[in-house]
């Protein structure tokens, strides 16, 4: 029997080496930060391969192809059929939850390929070492059939993700959405991270601030001890970026990075590689206020960085200004109209 993988997981890699499928096509979308790409652009990257695409910007470019495999320039629905099971190991968080939503919603119309779909629900902080055997362990990985209500939910959600405010995914909460079990609690955690109308923060940033209050002080327990942080939206990047906002700021509300943070090449920060950088490392942060005065001082200083817009979605906006904070995205409040941009964000795991 022919099995073929596809997975938002970052232990895609790991997958192929396992001899568990014959292919494992990963995606590494980030669909909760930065603009959401055009849906020709999205279209583009599942339908068969054209010339006019570039690097990275159709789904064959990330698979770690065997020696003498064929389909590359296939769509992904073509060059799914030959295959009897086609499985979906998707984790539990909200980046992999929108992939998950994205995807069901474009296999759903192909009706050859749904009955052969399968959803493996993976814990979104598993870890393996190199000599862990899958096979065994698959037979423990439960396997949901996806039929009519999985595809339903999945377009409705990622319907609503798309649209240019957040009240069509606040409204569905109010509906059933247990054919996708860790839905609901994706959207609670990517609505968790619009900005608060109090302070201007999301729910990372507002945690940053109480972790420093309580001795928490370098990067490394900022974004590692999630058990601590309690927010699983976004990655080392986009944590970074968060800092950033909060230290570099006109009107800072955290100490200790910027000096240092400035003589580092803005570009490599928070990139693979860098995050070992002995000047970032050996940082000592803190909250410049207490108190009232702290939540005085985030206000003035979201009030007074530069605004960063993002389009279409939950989370859409895009940082064009200058300065040591660009690439930094922010939530942004319900309600404003933000211009389009299109630009698509994936980049290997």
């Amino acid at each position: 029997m022919r099995r073929l993988i596809l997975t938002g997981w970052g232990g895609g890699s790991d997958l192929a080496r396992s001899g568990l499928p014959e292919i494992v096509i990963p995606f590494h979308f980030e669909f909760e930060w930065g603009p959401l790409p055009y849906a020709e652009k999205l279209s583009a990257y599942l339908a068969a391969y054209t010339p006019e695409l570039g690097h990275a910007e159709h789904w064959s470019d990330w698979v770690s192809w065997p020696r003498g495999a064929q389909g590359r320039r296939l769509s992904l629905a073509e060059f799914c059929e030959p295959y009897d099971k086609i499985e979906l190991w998707f984790g539990a968080a909200p980046r992999d939850q929108l992939q998950l939503a994205w995807l069901l919603d474009h296999l759903g119309s192909y009706p050859a390929l749904t009955r052969k779909l399968g959803l493996r629900l993976l814990g979104s902080d598993l870890f393996f070492s190199p000599d862990y055997d899958f096979a065994k362990s698959a037979p423990h990985i439960p396997v949901v059939g996806v039929a009519a209500e999985e595809f339903e939910t999945a377009t409705s959600a990622w319907s609503a993700y798309r649209a240019p405010t957040p009240e069509a995914c606040m409204d569905l909460l109010h509906r059933d959405l247990s054919a996708l079990l860790m839905l609901r609690p994706a959207l609670l955690d990517l609505l968790a991270e619009l900005p608060s109308p109090r302070t201007g923060l999301g729910a990372t940033e507002m945690r940053f601030l109480e972790m420093l209050a309580r001795g928490f002080a370098n990067t490394n327990g900022l974004f590692h001890l999630r058990s601590q942080r309690r927010t699983y939206v976004f990655g080392e990047f986009e944590l970074g970026s968060l800092l950033e906002g909060l230290a570099l700021g006109p009107r800072a509300a955290v100490a200790g990075l910027g000096d240092e943070l400035r003589t580092i090449d803005p570009g490599r920060v928070w990139h693979e590689g860098a995050r070992t950088d002995r000047s970032v490392v050996r940082m000592r942060l803190g909250r410049t206020m207490d108190g009232a005065g702290a939540e005085r001082t985030i206000t003035s200083a979201l009030a007074a960085r530069p605004l960063r817009r993002r389009e279409s979605g939950i989370f859409q906006a895009r940082d064009t200004s200058p300065g040591p904070c660009r690439g930094r995205c922010r939530a942004r409040a319900i309600g404003q109209d933000e211009p389009a941009d299109g630009q698509a964000h994936a980049r290997p795991s």
